[in-house]
């Protein structure tokens, strides 16, 4: 059984409001091909979001 999460791609981006709906669309959409998508706020820009794209 594989359990290591490996990171394919990190972007920083203009945080939006309706993003994280564009997120949890890809983790529905996409999670049976082993793939993982996060959002988070950075934490020194709150007006930056970073989008991490995850192998699982």
């Amino acid at each position: 059984m594989k359990d290591k999460i490996e990171t394919l791609s990190t972007v920083k981006l203009k945080h939006s409001t309706d993003i994280y709906k564009i997120v949890d669309s890809l983790n529905r959409t996409l999670k049976e091909d082993d793939l993982m998508f996060g959002l988070a706020l950075d934490e020194d820009d709150h007006e930056t979001a970073i989008f991490t794209i995850y192998r699982t």
